[in-house]
């Protein structure tokens, strides 16, 4: 039986359970799976990013404060987070990857960094 290459489709030769021609067509298609295929998908993606950016040079240690001012002097998008957590009191923080925030008065925000990403 005749295997074809999944991403160019040509003959391969060698072990029965090789998927693919070469290391380029290995690469290009698993490139291809893991892009972001659509423009939604890829701005999304990109706020997040930035979101992140601006909380981890906010945050010096473990802790910090910012105003919404600030945060949207830097361009800090709130409709857009990977994930919320909510504490046992209530309070619910949001967060971008491993940095979150918290509002609590006065249009100010408690900017947190998850302990179980310190050390990685």
């Amino acid at each position: 039986m005749d295997q074809k290459c999944l991403e160019c489709g040509e003959p391969i030769k060698g072990r029965i359970d090789k998927k693919f021609c070469s290391d380029i067509c290995r690469n290009s298609h698993n490139n291809k799976l893991n892009s972001d295929t659509t423009n939604y998908m890829r701005n999304v993606n990109n706020v997040l990013r930035k979101n992140r950016r601006i909380l981890e040079n906010l945050i010096p240690a473990e802790t910090a404060k910012a105003t919404k001012s600030k945060l949207n002097s830097l361009g800090f998008d709130f409709n857009y987070f990977t994930n919320t957590y909510t504490t046992k009191k209530g309070a619910t923080y949001f967060f971008c990857y491993e940095y979150g925030y918290l509002p609590i008065e006065n249009e100010l925000y408690f900017l947190v960094k998850r302990k179980e990403y310190n050390n990685r």
